[in-house]
C-alpha cells in the first residue's frame, strides 16, 4: 500500500500559500491543511486563559494540556480545542498580534509538528505553512516556496483590511531559533508577483502532474 502523498506550500506572509494551497487541494481532491491556523488556535486559548503569550514557558505548559482533536471537515483538517473549532475568534487583530510569540516557543513547534504529522491519516494532503517541506515533512518530493515583493504582498494585505509590517514578520521567522522560514531543499520557487491565483496554482498543478506521471512511468519501467 502507498503512503499518502503530502504536497508542502510554504513562503512568507501574503505571498499566496493558503489561496494556492485550497485552489490544489480542491483539484487534486486532496485534504487541506492549514497549519497557520493550528498556531493561532493555540494564540486564541492562551488569549482566553489570559495567559502572556510573551512569556514562553507559559504557552509551553498551555501547549502541553490542552485537549486537542484533529477533525477532517469538507475536506479540511481543523484541530478543535475540547471540541470546538475557534473558526471565527483567530480570525482577530488580537490573535494575529499574538502568533508570532506562540509560534517561536520551542515546545509549541514540536508539539505542532508532531500534529501535523498525524495528518496524513486523512490520505493525501495539501499542507502550508512556514515550515513543511524543511521540518514537518521535509522527506516529501513535492515542495514548494512561494514569494512576491514586499510592496505586492503588503498591497494584499491592505485589500484584507489588515496593517502588518510584513518585513518584521518576515525577519522574526528567519531567525527563530527552531524549524526558521527558509526554501527548502530541492523546492520549486515561484514568485507570484503579479500573478493571480490561478495562474500560480496551475504552474504548481503542472508540476505535481508531471512529477506523479514520471514517478508512474519509473515504477512501470523497474516492474
Amino acid at each position: 500500500m502507498e503512503s499518502p502523498i503530502v504536497i508542502a506550500i510554504d513562503g512568507t506572509s501574503a505571498s499566496g500559500k493558503s489561496t494556492n494551497a485550497r485552489l490544489v487541494a480542491r483539484a487534486l481532491g486532496y485534504v487541506y491543511v492549514d497549519t497557520g491556523a493550528m498556531y493561532r488556535t493555540l494564540a486564541w486559548y492562551c488569549l482566553k486563559l489570559g495567559v502572556d503569550v510573551k512569556d514562553p514557558e507559559a504557552v509551553a505548559r498551555v501547549c502541553r494540556r490542552w485537549k486537542t482533536e484533529l477533525r477532517c471537515v469538507d475536506g479540511q483538517v481543523r484541530l478543535l480545542v475540547d471540541g470546538y473549532y475557534p473558526e471565527r475568534e483567530i480570525r482577530t487583530a488580537e490573535v494575529s498580534a499574538a502568533v508570532p510569540y506562540v509560534a517561536a516557543v520551542p515546545a509549541v513547534r514540536r508539539w505542532m509538528k508532531r500534529k501535523q504529522r498525524e495528518c496524513i491519516r486523512f490520505g493525501n494532503l495539501v499542507m502550508e505553512g512556514r515550515d513543511i517541506g524543511t521540518n514537518v515533512f521535509p522527506e516529501t518530493e513535492f515542495k514548494y516556496y512561494l514569494d512576491a515583493s514586499l510592496e505586492e504582498r503588503h498591497r494584499r494585505r491592505a485589500a484584507e483590511g489588515v496593517q502588518e509590517d510584513l518585513a518584521a514578520r518576515d525577519q522574526r521567522d528567519s531567525q527563530r531559533k527552531v524549524a526558521p522560514l527558509m526554501v527548502p531543499l530541492g523546492a520549486r520557487v515561484i514568485n507570484t508577483s503579479g500573478m493571480t491565483p490561478e495562474q500560480t496554482s496551475a504552474l504548481i498543478l503542472e508540476d505535481i502532474r508531471q512529477r506523479l506521471a514520471s514517478r508512474g512511468a519509473g515504477e512501470s519501467t523497474s516492474a
